[in-house]
């Protein structure tokens, strides 16, 4: 078997090992000419990495890379091509699948059901678009094991396999610069429901239209969560089938959004198992994942957040709520032109809490007149080039008892190479006070 492997990062390396095993005679394509590759390798590197693709036998996209990218110097090759999540559900040795997109809480309601499950007594393993790839777990996988699978659109835009339990969290517009249009990116997110089928389930956020539309797709049983039969809220309590879980004041991740993500994961694990103290000692102990509303330090009275994985309008709106108390706000980064009505309204909801906004980035000016629209002016437009100076004017900006939120709601790709590099250099700034 003759197998092209698009694009050498953490998916490239695992596929690459995979497909050896299989005795595969394998190039890896990319278009960094100074990739570093395994000795004994066949490789296609820098511009024209993608030519000629119709010679082999399978090709393997890396999520990132749009399918239409290869198809377009290479007509007819669309049946060829696969992705790592793809290939995997395929072999996987155990048909306890977990799949779990949306357009946020992805990271932390995965992460919450792998918990739960192990909790439970459940061997689970956790991948997808959460950094891990699943091929680096397939050899330890049982008949009996539980797979989580984050899973984003890029790895959904042409998924064919059959996921039985899948769930779809809350959505709006995203990655439009990749996927073109909105309706493109939400069909994206259909294909892990389209593959069900009548014995498998779909469940959806109750309070998202297109949530439940994308979950309709499935011809399997559909179950809303944040409603019931699914977890809901209650007089201040978390209830699945008149059972209690917990109180919401004993919830460890701060925002009303981890209600949703609580009430998610709560209904996805209740498909397997109805334990509610289980369930609880998760939702009353687990305090969040890196860059999500994270606590950095307090520094002369004043508290610092890291919640650069907030790439998205509404999610900055998110924060602004989630963080108790008079605060500064870190807003702004590379402008994709999404619709900031919905941002600007939540921060103005929060306006007796929000004091002050530093925007900073290649969206500044056109934050600036959206928010001097609506009558916030309590802002200033920053050209600080490196996120010392962003935590410095930041910090000038405060003071004692305010916190300082780094919730940018727009992605990195202008100062930094991705969220993670974003959250990681604020966090050492802060550090550095």
């Amino acid at each position: 078997m003759n197998v092209a492997i698009i694009g050498f990062g953490i998916e490239g390396r695992s596929a690459l090992h995979y497909w050896q095993e299989q005795g595969a005679h394998i190039t890896v394509c990319d278009h960094n000419t100074d990739v570093a590759l395994p000795e004994n390798v066949a490789s296609q590197l820098g511009e024209h990495y993608l030519h000629n693709l119709a010679r082999f036998d399978v090709v393997v996209r890396s999520a990132g890379i749009p399918p239409e990218v290869l198809i377009s110097p290479n007509p007819g090759i669309e049946h060829k091509i696969t992705t790592v999540v793809n290939e995997f559900v395929k072999v996987c040795p155990t048909r306890n699948i977990i799949g779990i997109t949306g357009t946020k809480g992805k990271g932390t309601t995965s992460t919450m059901t792998k918990l739960m499950l192990e909790t439970a007594g459940y061997k689970v393993f956790l991948g997808g678009n959460i950094g891990n790839s699943p091929f680096d777990f397939l050899g330890q996988l049982t008949e009996d094991a539980w797979v989580v699978l984050e899973l984003s659109s890029y790895q959904l835009q042409d998924f064919t396999a059959r996921v039985p339990l899948a769930a779809c969290l809350m959505m709006a517009e995203e990655h439009l610069t990749w996927h073109h249009t909105a309706e493109k990116y939400f069909s994206a997110k259909q294909n892990l429901f389209g593959h069900q089928e009548a014995a498998d389930t779909a469940i959806y956020f109750a309070d998202n239209e297109r949530s439940h539309a994308i979950a309709s797709t499935s011809p399997g049983k559909k179950i809303p969560y944040f409603a019931p039969p699914g977890a809901y809220m209650e007089d201040g309590r978390i209830v699945i089938d008149d059972q209690e879980i917990c109180a919401v004041d004993d919830l460890q991740l701060l925002g009303k959004h981890n209600w949703q993500n609580a009430c998610a994961a709560a209904t996805i694990v209740w498909q397997i198992f109805q334990k509610p103290d289980v369930i609880a000692s998760v939702l009353t102990s687990f305090t969040g994942l890196p860059h999500r509303l994270e606590f950095v330090r307090e520094h002369n009275g004043i508290r610092y957040f890291n919640d650069s994985f907030a790439s998205a309008p509404p999610a900055a709106a998110a924060a602004a709520q989630a963080i108790a108390g008079s605060k500064v706000m870190i807003l702004g980064g590379f402008d994709r032109n999404l619709a900031l009505e919905e941002m600007v309204a939540g921060i103005h909801n929060e306006r007796d809490s929000v004091r002050a906004m530093l925007l900073v980035g290649a969206s500044a000016e056109r934050l600036a007149s959206e928010l001097d629209a609506a009558g916030l002016n309590n802002f200033q437009v920053s050209t600080a080039a490196t996120m010392d100076q962003i935590v410095d004017e930041a910090t000038a900006l405060a003071k004692p008892g305010d916190a300082v939120v780094l919730s940018p709601g727009f992605p990195s790709f202008d100062m930094f190479t991705n969220f993670e590099e974003r959250g990681l250099a604020f966090k050492k700034s802060v550090s550095e006070l």
